[in-house]
């Protein structure tokens, strides 16, 4: 029995009302309408020429998708409504053309990426809602497509927190399926060497693992990994079979100090051996440029470039602080025999030896934007990270640049500032800050730009400790960068996107990506502070969400909403002691996200936790960081400011209040900060190890309490004080100093709560 049919029908809708309702990521650059409809069911076939390795890779690529985000079983066959053909009149490897008419549906492609994304643009087609497994009926349609840019990627950082080789795999999969085709490995770093090299076994040895930071007291068991060669050459053969590249970096001559652990008389500057680093930032170790360690890092690329074939070879470049290269009479004569007078010129010469050497092996040489300072030749391609400035300046300089800069493409970033984000950096990029990106900055001649090769989003991992937590640092943004690099400019529609994420975030669900649902979480805005809010007895309590998408229904009662809850239309008066429960739902009853709760009780507008707190004057509150490195769980987790341990509760209704219960947090304090040491503020400690300093009315305001801290190395790192609260009538500031040593580790206040005068 046929499980296919196709039916005719006429579809009366205009090309860009269709290009609306198609349920695909990344849209495509032509979208035409046909007459007839198309149903595809269980077992429909699937016709590829089996002699084309390609094209039979590309069926068994759409059967897989479609079986996992819709449910649907289909079959290679001898006939069938879907074939998958070639084109050579179809001009790109990427490039391909999808015909959906009654009869069937058409993929023609010239490459074997075109098939591929055809597949995945088909395969979206067909898990267009939450149907699952039910037949999908497709209008008819002529798609032909190819994408703006030639690199549209994704770096996942493997070196600060390892992640094993299986986490990696649906990442690949489901950067196919949105036709990203760049995975860039951040291999190594100074917290960890994760690649195997087998002529130098102590790098992934002794440099692929760690003491982590302590708080206090005794440091933790060693942690870390390293991925064989063998498991990278099956990663890079299964991406590849996705369309996918994977560019290794191994950086240098910064971020060298587990290279520099394992091999010190190889590669290392100064003869010192140092452990393999557990702070974030910027350490002083670096690779020497002297001959021993040019030929040591040369045999590492040598091993690198048996493991992956890709274009390109990433050698890093970025925040290496040249103090040890200034401090040794080796490198000073080895500057001055090669006619170099700076140490930014000696990284130049560096980076072009290493260029020379993989051109030697037909490879290409790609570089954070800081390989520019060192005049490197226009062979070495940029990645410009600090803002837009170095890809500008690469492009009118002929070097082909990829924009990856931050804060706009650093998927650490929170994407919203709501207390139950995971851990990462405060600089907020949303999911429509992705999307209205785009990496054609101005200032680039026109002329000059077939340089941008395109685009990258970078997932950092200082923060990120989990693969679920990388999850979900980076999707759905990825889903908005997919579309910023394949779309054509002039197509981009930020609404139309939301609509179209509605069915992708279904796919991902059923993928069991854990991608973040912060863009459609209703957020709660209350009018007015805590203070006027206790007094009154209730409080006018705004909602609304990032996508602006779907209608918000509420409860009062602490209950779930449904469908039939109360649908938001304005600001709500809410009476002390209710519970208001959130969720945008779609219009056939569906949540978009999981519901969020304010709770309006005396004792909830009593406390605070550390999102509700803000940096203390001339401060920035930078980071969201868990209580222990390495931490599994999104919470505990802290908003600090690793410059100055000082926060505020702004507003705090110490009016209600007779006193004020603390919860202090001892955190490490594992900051590589180079040459920003001097931007540390130290308080006067009074005590051997510094004091809590609470104050009412702001850091200028008055004692109301002093605490001794205890000594780290035996104390426990979350503790209780309380200090009492008299005299103040209404709202004040309530600020919490840290006088510890910058010697010890960081300390933060993890919630506050004041006891209720009544």
């Amino acid at each position: 029995m046929r499980h296919w049919v196709q039916t005719m029908a006429l579809l009366a809708v205009g090309t860009p009302a269709m290009a609306q309702q198609l349920p695909l990521v990344p849209m495509p650059a032509s979208v035409t309408p046909g007459t007839g409809m198309l149903t595809i069911g269980a077992g429909a076939g699937i016709v590829a020429d089996a002699r084309d390795k390609g094209a039979a890779t590309a069926a068994r690529l759409l059967a897989e998708r479609v079986k996992v985000d819709r449910g649907l079983t289909l079959t290679t066959a001898a006939t069938g409504p879907i074939r998958l053909n070639r084109d050579k009149s179809i001009k790109g490897d990427e490039a391909y053309r999808l015909v959906v008419t009654g009869e069937g549906a058409t993929i023609t492609a010239s490459g074997d990426r075109g098939l591929i994304w055809g597949a995945m643009t088909l395969a979206q087609l067909l898990s267009p809602d939450a149907a699952f497994g039910r037949p999908v009926t497709l209008a008819a349609v002529t798609i032909d497509d190819a994408p703006r840019f030639r690199w549209r990627g994704l770096m996942m950082d493997v070196a600060r927190h390892f992640q094993p080789i299986e986490t990696l795999y649906p990442i690949v999969d489901t950067m196919a399926a949105q036709k990203l085709n760049t995975l860039h490995l951040h291999l190594t770093d100074d917290q960890g060497w994760r690649v195997e090299i087998k002529r130098y076994p102590d790098l992934t040895r002794i440099g692929g693992f760690r003491t982590p930071p302590s708080a206090g007291g005794a440091p933790g068991a060693k942690s870390g990994g390293f991925y064989t060669q063998d498991q990278l050459k099956a990663l890079v053969a299964y991406a590849a079979a996705r369309g996918i590249v994977v560019v290794p970096e191994i950086d240098l001559p910064g971020h060298a100090q587990a290279a520099v652990a394992a091999y010190p008389g190889e590669v290392g500057v100064l003869g010192d051996r140092p452990e393999v680093g557990h702070d974030w930032g910027i350490m002083p170790w670096l690779f020497s440029p002297a001959p021993r360690s040019m030929i040591f890092i040369k045999n590492v690329l040598d091993e690198l470039v048996d493991i992956f074939p890709s274009e390109f070879i990433h050698v890093g470049g970025d925040e290496a602080v040249k103090d040890q290269w200034q401090r040794s009479p080796a490198v000073q004569a080895q500057m001055k025999a090669l006619g170099l007078k700076t140490e930014n010129q000696m990284q130049g010469w560096m980076i072009a030896e290493l260029g020379k050497h993989l051109a030697s092996k037909g490879r290409r040489l790609i570089g954070w934007d800081e390989i520019l300072e060192g005049d490197v030749p226009t062979s070495a391609s940029v990645m410009s990270w600090r803002g837009e400035k170095g890809a500008v300046e690469a492009a009118n300089k002929g070097h082909d640049v990829v924009l990856s800069p931050a804060p706009n493409l650093y998927f650490d970033n929170l994407q919203s500032d709501r207390g139950d984000e995971p851990p990462g950096r405060i600089g907020v990029q949303t999911l429509e800050a992705v999307y209205n990106y785009d990496p054609q900055p101005a200032g680039i001649d026109p002329a000059r730009l077939g340089h941008v090769l395109g685009a990258q989003a970078n997932a950092w991992s200082e923060y990120l400790a989990t693969a679920r937590q990388k999850e979900h640092a980076i999707f759905p943004r990825l889903s908005a960068l997919a579309e910023v690099t394949w779309s054509p400019k002039a197509a981009r529609d930020w609404r139309g996107f939301v609509a179209r994420l509605d069915p992708q975030m279904l796919r991902y669900r059923r993928e069991g990506i854990a991608a973040a649902d912060s863009a459609f979480a209703v957020n709660f805005r209350p009018q007015g502070t805590r203070g006027q809010a206790l007094k009154a007895g209730r409080a006018v309590l705004a909602m609304d969400t990032q996508a602006a998408t779907g209608t918000i229904r509420y409860t009062l009662d602490g209950k779930a909403p449904t469908a039939a809850s109360r649908a938001y239309a304005a600001p709500l008066a809410v009476r002390v002691g209710q519970v208001v429960t959130a969720a945008a739902f779609t219009a056939d009853g569906r949540t978009l996200a999981a519901p969020r709760r304010y709770d309006a009780t005396r004792a909830a507008w009593l406390s605070a936790g550390a999102s509700d707190f803000a940096a203390c004057p001339k401060g920035a509150l930078g980071l969201r960081v868990p209580l222990n490195e390495g931490q599994a769980e999104d919470a505990p987790a802290y908003n600090v400011n690793i410059f100055d341990t000082c926060t505020q509760w702004v507003a705090a209704p110490l009016g209600e209040a007779k006193a004020v219960a603390i919860e202090v947090v001892r955190l490490p304090r594992n900051y590589g900060l180079a040459h920003e040491e001097s931007a540390l503020r130290a308080h006067y400690a009074v005590t051997e190890h510094g004091e809590l300093v609470v104050k009412a009315g702001g850091c200028d305001g008055r004692v109301v309490g002093t605490f001794p801290l205890p000594d780290p190395a035996t104390a426990p790192n979350r503790f209780r004080v309380e200090a009492p609260v008299k005299g103040e009538s209404g709202d004040a500031d309530l600020c919490f100093q840290f006088t510890s040593p910058l010697a010890d580790p960081f300390y933060a206040v993890g919630s506050a709560t004041l006891e209720d005068r009544r």
